[in-house]
């Protein structure tokens, strides 16, 4: 099964989105095996945003990112990075499509709520940033066999 990171940003935390977002991810299958709130800080943030590090535009993503602390979890479940970007949407919210986080909870392009890992490697890489590997827990839920068809196991 794939393992992909989330971030409930600043603009989540603050706007009490917490809740709606672990929900909606708990409704599709997606199973959490790993979460806990942190600070993030500016080394972390350019480690992070490295491809973005030197854009005019940096300072307010630290800025942003900063303001609160931050949920990270890990999600797993097949093509779990696939799944929850497009749960996500779009990323600006004025431009996600309705029924995706961003399209039903924000309407900015840099207070968009949450970051989702985008590929398969980066993902493993985002969780290795993220996370000591004894806070990542491998365990079936009881309603494992709930969520998937024999054959696509």
């Amino acid at each position: 099964m794939e393992q992909t990171l989330v971030i409930l940003k600043p603009s989540a935390i603050e706007r009490n989105l917490i809740g709606e977002v672990i929900g909606r991810i708990e409704k599709r299958g997606l199973i959490i095996c790993g979460i806990k709130m942190i600070q993030l800080d500016e080394a972390i943030l350019r480690e992070h945003y490295a491809h973005l590090a030197d854009k005019p535009f940096f300072p307010l993503i630290v800025a942003s990112m900063v303001a609160s602390p931050v949920i990270v979890m890990c999600l797993k479940g097949i093509d779990a990075v696939k799944v929850f970007r497009e749960m996500t949407g779009a990323t600006n919210g004025r431009k996600a499509a309705p029924g995706t986080l961003r399209g039903d909870l924000c309407v900015s392009g840099q207070m968009n709520i949450v970051h989702a890992s985008d590929s398969v490697e980066n993902a493993k890489i985002e969780l290795a940033r993220f996370f000591k590997p004894e806070e990542i827990f491998d365990y079936t839920p009881a309603y494992f066999n709930f969520l998937y068809a024999e054959d696509e196991l």
